[in-house]
């Protein structure tokens, strides 16, 4: 995934910047990245890995050498953010969070113009942020240029862009990831999550539509474009992605939560009797907290997450030390796993191997029955707007791989179709293998339904496609 911050201030914005960024450490995993329109009128730039530190150690020390009242800053998930451009546009700083799924056609179109090169990272993967550069600089002014970018991508893309007048912050064209406008005496930003600057000082004070394109100064904010009418906000956001204090359209997503896990009781009475409900930490917490209080079942913690060294199981990028981190840092309390029935909520089943080794860890502790309940619909469909799995293929989702196992290797979109309704037989049968597979006692995903409710925003305004295939 990745965030962004961004701030316009009277004053040094430096330290409003450095903690704003920090506060998006969660939604990213291997690059952290910060530019400052400096006093001396220079562009500066810091970007550090992050994959085994704290974006807040990396950065302290060049945080204390970089001053000035205009400064963007992002937590990435791969390429090196922000980046430093002079062009006929002038000189600016830009940083961006989504994924461009038709790259390669537009980095075709763009050499086939004239553009010579683009330059590689490793793994002779291009930085789609240059992309998105090389786009804008196509057009005569930067509004064209946004507008254009909006036009051509395929997927998502969100922007800012700090010029030495202001910043543009731009939400992509469906709205699939937030940016939201925040004040305060002397200075306004702008932020990937809300909560991101309240301990700032800053309230909220506009969040921006699908597709609209604001320009900020520590005066305030100008709205360049208008939004769109049609969005689709990733619900995805709320089940996992989502700080529990930040809020997306108005919504809260610890409330979002506690109202999944609410629906899911209601859904599930009276068809197990377990002993305790439980939460996978983090983001599993806050579901079974709701489930618990709906249903009367008392909530507790069978293990705790020991953080201190490893914060996120998928900081490695290789997948085999993400499920080893993922059960290093799982403790057991035993006196409240031993004999117990536990109903277990996780956000979601990708893969399937954290959730089938902590329900065997749980077995392994004296546990007498596991019953699982994600709070999400099965996931049947690879992300292609916000990359919010590193899986390469369909084929790492679970689902798609029992699909396969019960259908054959050709599976019509018909057919998916058919795994992706909760009546039917063929839903049964493949929640039915998964939950043999991965050793569960029980097994019941969330109705999308009843998921989508628990937002209470209009269905149609949410993005469902890694569950239904619907755009």
């Amino acid at each position: 995934m990745g965030g962004v911050f961004g701030v316009a201030s009277k004053s040094d914005c430096s330290l409003d910047l450095f903690f704003g960024v920090d506060y998006h450490s969660h939604l990213g995993t291997r690059r952290g990245g910060l530019a400052i329109l400096g006093e001396d009128g220079k562009f500066q730039r810091s970007i550090h890995n992050i994959q085994n530190s704290p974006f807040r150690t990396k950065f302290e020390n060049d945080i204390n050498e970089m001053h000035g009242k205009l400064g963007i800053g992002c937590i990435s998930d791969y390429e090196p953010q922000p980046l430093l451009v002079n062009s006929h546009l002038g000189n600016f700083a830009i940083t961006t969070v989504g994924i461009v799924t038709n790259k390669d056609e537009l980095v075709k179109e763009v050499l086939d113009g004239g553009h010579t090169h683009f330059l590689e990272m490793s793994g002779g993967e291009i930085n789609q942020t240059e992309l998105i550069v090389t786009l804008i600089n196509q057009k005569k002014t930067m509004l064209d240029g946004i507008r254009y970018v909006q036009e051509k991508v395929q997927g998502s893309m969100t922007m800012l862009i700090m010029t030495r007048e202001g910043i543009f912050a731009a939400r992509d064209k469906l709205g699939r990831t937030p940016i939201q406008i925040g004040k305060k005496d002397g200075a306004y930003c702008a932020s990937f999550e809300n909560f991101a600057y309240v301990n700032l000082g800053y309230t909220d004070c506009h969040e921006l539509g699908p597709g609209e394109v604001d320009f900020i100064t520590s005066d305030g904010y100008t709205v360049l474009q208008k939004p769109g009418d049609k969005m689709k906000i990733c619900t995805f956001l709320w089940i996992y992605y989502g700080y529990p204090t930040a809020s997306y359209e108005g919504v809260n997503v610890e409330t979002m939560r506690y109202n999944c896990g609410r629906y899911l009781a209601k859904r599930d009475k009276g068809s197990v009797e377990p002993d305790s409900v439980a939460g996978v930490p983090d983001s599993g917490t806050a579901h079974a907290v709701g489930y618990a209080n709906e249903s009367g079942i008392p909530f507790t913690r069978p293990f705790i997450k020991y953080t201190p060294t490893w914060p996120r199981s998928f900081m490695p990028t290789s997948q085999d030390q993400r499920n080893l981190i993922a059960h290093m840092k799982l403790i057991p309390v035993q006196p409240l796993i031993k004999g117990k029935k536990i109903l277990l909520i996780d956000d979601s089943i990708v893969r399937g191997t954290q959730l089938r080794e902590t329900t065997d860890f749980l077995y392994k502790s004296g546990a007498k029955e596991v019953h699982i309940r994600p709070a999400c619909p099965p996931l049947v469909f690879g992300c292609k707007y916000l990359n919010f799995s590193r899986s390469k293929s369909e084929m790492d989702l679970i689902t798609r791989r029992v699909i396969k196992q019960l259908e054959g290797d050709n599976v019509s979109e018909e057919t998916l179709k058919k795994y992706c309704d909760p009546d039917s037989e063929e839903y049964a049968n493949m929640v039915e293998e998964i939950r043999k597979q991965l050793h569960f006692t029980t097994l019941r995903f969330h109705r999308l339904d009843d998921m989508l409710d628990s937002t209470g925003i209009d269905h149609c305004k949410l993005c469902t496609y890694c569950w239904n295939g619907e755009e």
